[in-house]
C-alpha cells in the first residue's frame, strides 16, 4: 500500500463497516480505503482505558508490525493516532487457521507439511532479518490469507514480539505458550532468535503426526520434558515419515540454542528446498485424524476457559479457542488481539500482580469474616457466579443468595475467628484476568468453647474492570461453618 496521506483523521482515509469482534479495550471492524476501495480490518483501541504499560506494549506491537512486510505475515498497513483512539489497519485475513484447513483437505502428505513449514520459516526468517523475535509461534497464530486452495500461510499476533538486534542473547522475560516454550526460556537463561526455531520444530512435529512432541497434563512435568528435549518418534506413525523430515526436526529441537539450526539454514534443508525429490507424497490419513483430535482438544480447553470467565462485558474478549482473536462473522476473517489468554505472560511484574490477586482475595475473606456486606459488594461483580455446597449443586448468579448469609449469619455468631490462606496458586490470564486456587483454613471457637479448625478448597476468578479487580466467579469444595460462608 502507498504511504498514507498526511492527515490525522482515520475517517478521512477509511469508511468503517460492520463490527468483526470486540476486546476489552478495542473493537475490530471491517473498513474500506476510500482511495482504492480495498478492504481491511481496523483494530480500534480506546487509549483512554490503557495503562502506561499497555500503551507501551501497543506502541511496541505497532512499531514491530510496521517494519515487517512479507507475503507470509499479516501486514499492518496503517497506524493512526487520534486523541482518544488508536487505529491499526491490518490485512483482512479470511481463510481461518492453517490447522483447521488441513483437516478439511481430501489429501495431505509429508510434502504438504514441508510446504506449510517452509512458509512459516519464510515469515520467521523475515522477522529475524529485521531484528524481531515473535516469541509466540503456535497453531492459533498461523492463518490462511483466504479460503482459496493454496492460499498463503500468514503469521499473526505480534503482541509478545520483541526487538532483538543481531544475535543478541538476553533475558527478555518469561513469555510464550507452554507446549512451545524453548528450554532456555524455561531455564530462565539468556535467549534470542533460536526460541522461534524451537517452536517451529514443535509445529513441524505436529504437522507430521497430528500430536505434539512434548505433552503432559501436569505443567511441571511438561517443562521437565522440554528442558532436556525428551521426545521420540514412536511406531507405527513415524515409521512412514522420511529420515530427512526427522533430521530437520532434530536440528530444530536441539536443546543448546547455539547449535540449533537457524531459519535461513532450515530453508536450505533438502526436505524443504528439494521436497519434490525428498518428501513423501503418500496421503497421511492417520495424521489428519490425530490432528482433528488435537484441534478439538485445543477448542475444548478454550471453551472451558471461556465458560469459566464468562461474565457480562468480559466473555467477548475470548473466542471458542480461549484466546483473544477477532473472527469475522460468517466467513472466518481473523484479526489477532495482542494478548492471548492461553499465553504465558511477560514476567517483568508477574510476582507483583500475583501478590495483588492474593491481597484482593484476603480482603474479600476479611469482609466475609466481619460480615461487611458493603465491602464485599465493592470487591465482587454484581453478577458474581458461584458453585458452593449451600446451593445444592446449582450455579447461583448475583448477590441475593449471598446477602441472605450476611444479613442473618456472618459476623453475628462468632467473635473469635481467624482465616489463613494456604498454598495460593495464581494463574494470570492476560492483563485483566486471573484465577486463584487455595486452601482456606478457618479457626474458630465452637459452641462448647473449644478451638476448632475447618478446611475448604476454593477457586476464584478475578477480572479487572476500570482498573479495579472484581471477583466474578468462585467455587468452594465443602460446607463452611455457618459464620464463615461465601
Amino acid at each position: 500500500m502507498a504511504a498514507p496521506a498526511a492527515c490525522t483523521r482515520f475517517s478521512d482515509n477509511y469508511d468503517l463497516k460492520e463490527e468483526l469482534g470486540k476486546g476489552a479495550f478495542s473493537v475490530v471492524r471491517r473498513c474500506v480505503q476510500k482511495s482504492t476501495g480495498l478492504e481491511f480490518a481496523a483494530k480500534i483501541i480506546n487509549t483512554k482505558k490503557l495503562s502506561a504499560r499497555d500503551f507501551q506494549k501497543l506502541e511496541r506491537e505497532a512499531r514491530i508490525c510496521r517494519k515487517l512486510q512479507h507475503p507470509n505475515i499479516v501486514r499492518l498497513h496503517d497506524s493512526i493516532q487520534e486523541e482518544h483512539f488508536h487505529y491499526l489497519v491490518f490485512d483482512l485475513v479470511t481463510g481461518g487457521e492453517l490447522f483447521e484447513d488441513i483437516v478439511a483437505r481430501e489429501f495431505y502428505s509429508e510434502a504438504d507439511a514441508s510446504h506449510c513449514i517452509q512458509q512459516i520459516l519464510e515469515s520467521v526468517h523475515h522477522c529475524h532479518s529485521n531484528g524481531v523475535v515473535h516469541r509466540d509461534l503456535k497453531p492459533e497464530n498461523l492463518l490462511l490469507a483466504s479460503k482459496a486452495k493454496g492460499a498463503a500461510v500468514k503469521l499473526a499476533d505480534f503482541g509478545l514480539a520483541i526487538e532483538v538486534p543481531g544475535e543478541q542473547q538476553a533475558w527478555f522475560g518469561f513469555a510464550g505458550t507452554p507446549g512451545y516454550l524453548s528450554p532456555e526460556v524455561l531455564k530462565k537463561e539468556p535467549y534470542g532468535k533460536p526460541v522461534d526455531i524451537w517452536a517451529c520444530g514443535v509445529i513441524l512435529y505436529i504437522l507430521l503426526v497430528g500430536y505434539p512432541p512434548f505433552w503432559d497434563e501436569d505443567q511441571h512435568r511438561l517443562y521437565a520434558q522440554i528442558k532436556i528435549g525428551a521426545y521420540d518418534y514412536p511406531s507405527p506413525e513415524w515409521d512412514t515419515v522420511t529420515a530427512e523430515a526427522k533430521s530437520l526436526i532434530n536440528e530444530m529441537l536441539t536443546v543448546n540454542p547455539s547449535k540449533r539450526i537457524t531459519a535461513s539454514e532450515a530453508l536450505k534443508h533438502p526436505w524443504i528446498c528439494q521436497r519434490e525429490r525428498v518428501a513423501s507424497m503418500v496421503h497421511r490419513q492417520e495424521t489428519v485424524d490425530c490432528l482433528k483430535k488435537f484441534n478439538a482438544r485445543r477448542k475444548l480447553k478454550g471453551a472451558i476457559l471461556t465458560t469459566m470467565l464468562a461474565t457480562r462485558n468480559f466473555s467477548s474478549k475470548y473466542d471458542a479457542h480461549g484466546r483473544s482473536i477477532i473472527t469475522k462473522k460468517g466467513d472466518g476473517s481473523q484479526v489477532k488481539e495482542s494478548t492471548d489468554s492461553s499465553t504465558t505472560l511477560e514476567d517483568d511484574d508477574i510476582k507483583a500482580r500475583k501478590q495483588e490477586i492474593i491481597k484482593m482475595t484476603e480482603q474479600l475473606i476479611e469482609a466475609i469474616n466481619t460480615g461487611d456486606y458493603e465491602a464485599y459488594t465493592k470487591i465482587c461483580d454484581p453478577h458474581l457466579t458461584a458453585f458452593e455446597p449451600e446451593a445444592l449443586g446449582n450455579l447461583v448468579e448475583g448477590m441475593d443468595f449471598h446477602k441472605f448469609y450476611f444479613d442473618n449469619v456472618l459476623g453475628k455468631n462468632c467473635k473469635a475467628l481467624n482465616t489463613t490462606i494456604l498454598n495460593p496458586h495464581v494463574h494470570l490470564m492476560g492483563d485483566e484476568a486471573a484465577c486463584i486456587a487455595y486452601v482456606r483454613l478457618t479457626q474458630y471457637m465452637d459452641k462448647q468453647g473449644q478451638a476448632s479448625t475447618h478446611q475448604s478448597e476454593e477457586t476464584r476468578v478475578w477480572h479487572k474492570r476500570d482498573n479495579k479487580w472484581q471477583n466474578v466467579h468462585f467455587h468452594r469444595s465443602s460446607v463452611t461453618p455457618s459464620f464463615a460462608m461465601k
